[in-house]
């Protein structure tokens, strides 16, 4: 229960601003990207802000939450609101999770590790990410007994798919979530235009530097001939060594071993599998006793064949926009795939979460949770740990103000007369 999170978090604020304290990130979404992209590498910054093709996918997901308008209710009793939620047995005190966001070494070096405390100490759960710069086991220790969830890919290697989950489940994880539309990279402008991905040079491959499945297969890589290679620049000499830094150990050993280029040759071709099915969801299933969310949907039939195939749990996603241009919005697909689902899993919704509005807003439509993506990143490129705990707070903060001036005392009243489409 909260007598008045938003209203505290608004005091704290604005009682610090006349001792000539301000917050530490901005509260704008639109200023925090700013003071992000300035804390950031061009290179770091065009990975995380960018979306597939024309990025309109991006400009779609913020469209449909616009479609919906929230219908408040008056004198109704709100001075004390229950914003807690729980999602598959996980406790969440506001109902978002941060979600899954690879390489984020590229917003701040303690990467993931940071987002981890921030979490912890806020109370949100945090999925850790497959393509993370810090393995599963360093960020679980950083959490201490907080509730996280791991994201996985599906691999060429079944082998490395069982690890991955074994080893999330030994540090604490409480869910799966299995992220289906990243079979192929999409097709991303930006990231082209510099001719930057970050795992070529080592970035955001801890989690399979960290496997004993990969580096097993690493020594039969290391075996192999080196592919052919180019004309020896000063830039191909940096790329070198960044990558030896990048693995795990000495980066003068890494270069006289081969084993940091020999890692980013064995991840590419190990990354992601096209030919995954449906039937392949049993292997998962078969291999572990935690419940499993299918990442990526937004169609209701397959909604409807998740749990025909035993699956815990939806996400409706579209990746932040960053997989198909001129993809659905999340928030257009939502109604349909809560209608589909008839209460019989959770559906929790990604991809365009910038306010407290757009969490009631998805809600309302029937979602459990939501998952909060590029604004912790820019949190954390802007002020480290501290930057991502402000995000939050801030975002637990509008959420709550949103809820008890809509007429709502919690999260149980919010129905789908909350909001009505423009």
């Amino acid at each position: 229960m909260s007598v008045g999170i938003g209203r505290e978090r608004q005091f704290d604020v604005y009682v610090g601003g006349a001792r000539g304290a301000y917050p530490r990130v901005p509260v704008s979404f639109d200023r925090l990207e700013q003071r992000a992209r300035k804390a950031m590498t061009p290179e770091g910054y065009a990975y995380i802000a960018g979306g597939a093709g024309t990025e309109e996918t991006i400009r779609e997901n913020r469209a449909a939450f616009e479609r919906w308008r929230i219908v408040p209710r008056m004198l109704r009793d709100v001075s004390v609101r229950d914003t807690a939620v729980n999602v598959l047995g996980t406790p969440m005190s506001s109902p978002f999770a941060l979600c899954p966001i690879g390489v984020l070494e590229m917003a701040h070096r303690d990467g993931d590790v940071a987002v981890a405390r921030a979490a912890a100490a806020e109370g949100i759960p945090f999925i850790f990410s497959n393509q993370a710069s810090r393995p599963m086991e360093e960020t679980a220790r950083a959490m201490g007994d907080a509730p996280r969830w791991f994201q996985l890919y599906w691999s060429t290697s079944d082998e490395l798919v069982a690890s991955l989950v074994s080893r999330a489940e030994a540090c604490g994880c409480s869910a799966i979530v299995l992220t289906l539309d990243t079979t192929m990279l999409g097709w991303r402008i930006r990231d082209l235009d510099l001719a930057y991905l970050p795992f070529l040079r080592g970035r955001g491959i801890a989690q399979y530097t960290s496997d004993p499945v990969f580096l097993e297969a690493l020594q039969e890589t290391l075996q192999q001939s080196p592919p052919p290679g180019g004309r020896i620049t000063l830039a191909a000499i940096g790329s070198l060594w960044e990558l030896a830094g990048s693995y795990p150990g000495s980066r003068v050993a890494n270069l006289r071993s081969g084993l940091a280029r020999a890692a980013v040759r064995r991840f590419v071709e190990t990354y992601s599998r096209p030919s995954l099915s449906w039937e392949d969801l049993a292997f998962l299933r078969e291999r572990t006793r935690l419940p499993i969310l299918l990442k990526g949907i937004l169609h209701p039939a397959d909604a409807v064949a998740a749990i025909e195939h035993g699956m815990d749990g939806i996400v409706v996603s579209n990746h932040g926009g960053r997989q198909v241009d001129g993809a659905i919005g999340t928030m257009d697909a939502l109604p349909g795939i809560v209608e589909a689902v008839g209460g019989r899993v959770p559906v929790v919704l990604d991809s365009g979460i910038r306010s407290g509005a757009d969490v009631f807003r998805a809600l309302a439509l029937g979602a459990s949770a939501v998952g909060l993506g590029r604004p912790y990143v820019w949190g954390l490129a802007a002020g480290g740990e501290e930057g991502v705990r402000e995000v939050i707070r801030n975002l637990r903060g509008d959420f709550d103000l949103t809820l008890g001036l809509a007429g709502c005392a919690s999260v149980r009243e919010i129905g789908t007369k909350a909001v009505q489409h423009a």
